[in-house]
């Protein structure tokens, strides 16, 4: 079995094209009006997991109007977390919305946070997604 962040698709390694990795939610907060949260996974999935009993796992998506691949994140990270049994707290950020991170992001979304960690690029590894939401919950 190889690294957890081969160099595959959808594994994060440098994403910020040879500057260093910084996670922009950290030096600032987006403007509230791009942000869309929702909770998944309230406790219905195959675990028999009660979401009362745990915090839910904070996971961003760095996101653009138009993004397909964007949509499939979103459904695909709902659906492990509903089957999971695992609660999530959804942050949709567009990065359209705010210069500086289009300029960081530019086309390379979708970019996935998982509990402020860089988790995925582009596409989502279902294995991996299952196992980072475990840890994480």
């Amino acid at each position: 079995m190889g690294g957890p962040t081969g160099g595959g698709v959808g594994a994060v390694g440098d994403l910020a094209g040879g500057r260093p990795n910084r996670n922009p939610l950290a030096a600032r907060d987006p403007p509230s009006s791009v942000n869309d949260t929702d909770t998944a996974g309230a406790g219905e999935g195959g675990t028999g997991a009660d979401a009362d009993d745990q915090s839910p796992v904070s996971v961003t998506i760095y996101t653009r109007e138009n993004c397909s691949l964007c949509v499939v994140a979103r459904e695909t990270i709902e659906r492990v977390a509903d089957d999971l049994g695992v609660a999530v707290e959804l942050d949709l950020v567009d990065v359209d919305a705010d210069p500086e991170l289009a300029e960081e992001y530019g086309e390379r979304v979708p970019y996935v946070l998982i509990d402020d960690h860089p988790a995925f690029k582009y596409e989502i590894d279902e294995r991996e997604l299952r196992l980072k939401l475990l840890a994480a919950s």
